[in-house]
Protein backbone atom coordinates (compact mmCIF):
# COMPACT_ATOMS: atom_id res chain seq x y z
CA UNK A 1 0.00 0.00 0.00
CA UNK A 2 1.61 3.32 -0.84
CA UNK A 3 0.91 6.18 1.60
CA UNK A 4 1.37 10.00 1.11
CA UNK A 5 4.20 10.03 3.27
CA UNK A 6 6.34 8.36 0.86
CA UNK A 7 6.95 8.88 -3.21
CA UNK A 8 5.78 6.58 -5.82
CA UNK A 9 6.87 7.65 -8.94
CA UNK A 10 5.06 4.95 -10.93
CA UNK A 11 1.47 6.16 -9.51
CA UNK A 12 -1.02 7.38 -12.14
CA UNK A 13 -1.66 10.89 -11.95
CA UNK A 14 -5.06 12.23 -12.39
CA UNK A 15 -5.11 15.82 -11.33
CA UNK A 16 -8.49 17.44 -9.84
CA UNK A 17 -9.42 21.18 -8.67
CA UNK A 18 -10.45 21.29 -4.83
CA UNK A 19 -12.16 24.51 -3.78
CA UNK A 20 -12.33 26.37 0.10
CA UNK A 21 -13.72 29.69 1.06
CA UNK A 22 -12.62 31.27 4.24
CA UNK A 23 -14.39 34.46 5.16
CA UNK A 24 -14.21 36.76 1.50
CA UNK A 25 -11.62 34.91 0.45
CA UNK A 26 -12.09 31.58 -2.19
CA UNK A 27 -8.79 29.34 -2.44
CA UNK A 28 -8.59 27.10 -5.36
CA UNK A 29 -6.26 23.69 -4.82
CA UNK A 30 -4.65 21.45 -7.17
CA UNK A 31 -4.43 17.72 -5.97
CA UNK A 32 -3.60 14.36 -7.08
CA UNK A 33 -3.35 10.61 -6.15
CA UNK A 34 -0.89 10.00 -3.64
CA UNK A 35 -1.08 13.13 -1.62
CA UNK A 36 -3.03 13.16 2.03
CA UNK A 37 -6.72 14.00 1.37
CA UNK A 38 -6.70 13.98 -2.36
CA UNK A 39 -10.60 14.53 -2.52
CA UNK A 40 -11.37 16.96 -0.44
CA UNK A 41 -10.01 19.51 2.20
CA UNK A 42 -9.40 17.38 5.39
CA UNK A 43 -11.42 18.04 8.30
CA UNK A 44 -8.86 18.68 10.58
CA UNK A 45 -6.97 20.87 8.55
CA UNK A 46 -9.47 23.26 8.45
CA UNK A 47 -9.86 22.44 12.23
CA UNK A 48 -6.47 23.43 12.95
CA UNK A 49 -6.21 26.62 10.48
CA UNK A 50 -9.69 27.91 11.53
CA UNK A 51 -8.77 27.73 15.12
CA UNK A 52 -5.47 29.28 14.65
CA UNK A 53 -6.77 32.02 12.75
CA UNK A 54 -9.56 32.86 15.64
CA UNK A 55 -7.11 33.02 17.91
CA UNK A 56 -4.14 34.69 16.03
CA UNK A 57 -0.71 36.90 16.76
CA UNK A 58 0.86 38.94 15.63
CA UNK A 59 3.60 36.60 13.40
CA UNK A 60 6.38 37.57 11.19
CA UNK A 61 7.06 33.78 9.45
CA UNK A 62 6.05 30.04 9.58
CA UNK A 63 6.49 26.91 8.79
CA UNK A 64 3.94 23.95 8.05
CA UNK A 65 5.45 20.47 8.65
CA UNK A 66 4.08 18.01 6.43
CA UNK A 67 2.53 20.47 4.09
CA UNK A 68 0.90 18.10 1.61
CA UNK A 69 -0.28 20.02 -1.23
CA UNK A 70 -0.16 23.03 0.70
CA UNK A 71 -3.58 23.98 2.26
CA UNK A 72 -2.58 25.42 5.31
CA UNK A 73 0.71 27.26 4.36
CA UNK A 74 -1.89 28.83 1.86
CA UNK A 75 -4.21 29.84 3.75
CA UNK A 76 -2.23 31.04 6.58
CA UNK A 77 0.03 33.16 4.00
CA UNK A 78 -3.43 35.22 2.54
CA UNK A 79 -5.13 35.81 5.58
CA UNK A 80 -2.12 37.02 7.47
CA UNK A 81 -0.93 38.42 4.42
CA UNK A 82 3.11 37.01 5.14
CA UNK A 83 5.45 34.73 3.95
CA UNK A 84 5.87 31.01 5.11
CA UNK A 85 7.41 27.95 4.23
CA UNK A 86 6.59 24.37 4.16
CA UNK A 87 8.50 21.02 4.18
CA UNK A 88 7.25 17.44 3.39
CA UNK A 89 8.98 14.04 2.02
CA UNK A 90 6.07 13.73 -0.71
CA UNK A 91 7.61 15.65 -4.02
CA UNK A 92 4.27 14.68 -5.80
CA UNK A 93 2.68 16.90 -2.61
CA UNK A 94 5.66 19.67 -3.30
CA UNK A 95 5.00 20.08 -6.75
CA UNK A 96 1.31 20.63 -6.13
CA UNK A 97 2.30 22.73 -3.56
CA UNK A 98 4.26 24.92 -5.32
CA UNK A 99 1.52 25.34 -8.13
CA UNK A 100 -1.36 25.86 -5.62
CA UNK A 101 0.80 28.91 -4.00
CA UNK A 102 0.80 30.18 -7.53
CA UNK A 103 -2.51 30.01 -8.36
CA UNK A 104 -3.79 31.73 -4.91
CA UNK A 105 -1.01 34.34 -5.10
CA UNK A 106 0.91 33.84 -2.23
CA UNK A 107 4.32 33.98 -1.01
CA UNK A 108 4.99 30.38 0.62
CA UNK A 109 8.20 28.61 -0.48
CA UNK A 110 8.06 24.50 -0.37
CA UNK A 111 10.75 22.12 -0.26
CA UNK A 112 11.60 18.90 0.74
CA UNK A 113 12.53 17.85 4.47
CA UNK A 114 12.22 14.35 6.07
CA UNK A 115 10.69 16.65 9.17
CA UNK A 116 13.36 19.05 10.31
CA UNK A 117 16.59 17.89 8.43
CA UNK A 118 16.18 20.72 5.53
CA UNK A 119 15.22 22.98 8.36
CA UNK A 120 17.74 25.95 8.76
CA UNK A 121 15.56 28.46 10.13
CA UNK A 122 13.62 29.50 13.13
CA UNK A 123 9.77 30.35 13.23
CA UNK A 124 7.06 32.39 15.37
CA UNK A 125 4.86 30.30 14.45
CA UNK A 126 4.71 25.88 13.09
CA UNK A 127 1.88 24.28 12.50
CA UNK A 128 0.88 20.62 11.39
CA UNK A 129 -1.53 18.22 10.86
CA UNK A 130 0.56 15.25 11.62
CA UNK A 131 0.69 12.05 9.33
CA UNK A 132 -0.74 9.91 11.88
CA UNK A 133 -0.08 6.91 9.99
CA UNK A 134 3.86 7.42 9.42
CA UNK A 135 3.55 6.27 13.06
CA UNK A 136 3.41 7.54 16.77
CA UNK A 137 7.19 7.58 16.95
CA UNK A 138 7.52 10.48 14.33
CA UNK A 139 4.21 12.71 15.21
CA UNK A 140 6.69 13.07 18.54
CA UNK A 141 9.65 13.61 16.55
CA UNK A 142 7.61 16.55 15.00
CA UNK A 143 6.26 17.96 18.06
CA UNK A 144 8.99 17.42 20.37
CA UNK A 145 11.75 18.58 17.90
CA UNK A 146 9.30 21.66 16.37
CA UNK A 147 10.26 23.17 19.88
CA UNK A 148 14.02 23.94 18.83
CA UNK A 149 12.81 25.98 15.90
CA UNK A 150 10.70 28.05 17.25
CA UNK A 151 11.50 32.21 17.68
CA UNK A 152 11.42 33.05 21.67
CA UNK A 153 7.34 33.06 22.70
CA UNK A 154 6.98 30.71 19.27
CA UNK A 155 4.06 28.47 19.18
CA UNK A 156 3.93 24.55 17.60
CA UNK A 157 0.18 24.38 16.71
CA UNK A 158 -1.30 20.87 15.98
CA UNK A 159 -4.35 18.61 15.35
CA UNK A 160 -4.72 15.16 16.46
CA UNK A 161 -7.68 12.67 16.37
CA UNK A 162 -8.70 11.62 20.13
CA UNK A 163 -8.85 8.02 18.63
CA UNK A 164 -5.50 8.47 17.02
CA UNK A 165 -3.50 9.10 20.59
CA UNK A 166 -4.80 12.93 21.30
CA UNK A 167 -4.24 12.32 24.67
CA UNK A 168 -1.38 10.06 25.50
CA UNK A 169 0.43 12.42 22.98
CA UNK A 170 -0.36 15.83 24.86
CA UNK A 171 0.52 13.93 28.03
CA UNK A 172 4.09 12.83 27.09
CA UNK A 173 4.14 16.74 26.10
CA UNK A 174 3.49 18.10 28.71
CA UNK A 175 6.26 16.85 30.24
CA UNK A 176 8.53 19.00 28.45
CA UNK A 177 6.43 22.23 27.72
CA UNK A 178 3.17 23.95 28.68
CA UNK A 179 0.85 22.35 26.08
CA UNK A 180 -2.70 24.23 25.75
CA UNK A 181 -5.57 22.70 23.85
CA UNK A 182 -7.70 25.50 22.27
CA UNK A 183 -10.56 23.37 20.28
CA UNK A 184 -12.02 19.71 20.94
CA UNK A 185 -14.30 18.97 17.89
CA UNK A 186 -15.51 15.26 16.28
CA UNK A 187 -12.74 14.07 17.97
CA UNK A 188 -9.88 16.58 16.72
CA UNK A 189 -8.13 18.16 19.76
CA UNK A 190 -6.39 21.20 18.26
CA UNK A 191 -3.56 22.12 20.83
CA UNK A 192 -0.09 24.67 20.84
CA UNK A 193 3.43 23.66 22.60
CA UNK A 194 4.73 27.37 23.54
CA UNK A 195 8.48 28.16 23.64
CA UNK A 196 9.11 29.68 26.79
Amino acid sequence: MNHYFTNNDNLKSEKRIIKYNYGSSCFEFISDNGVFSKNKIDYGSKLLVETYLKNKKNIKNFLDVGCGYGFISIILSKELNISGEGVDINNRALKLATENAKLNNVSVSFKESDIYNNVNATYDLIITNPPIRAGKKVVLKILKEGINYLNKEGELWAVIRKDQGAKSIIKELTSLTQVTIKEKSKGFYIFFLKKN
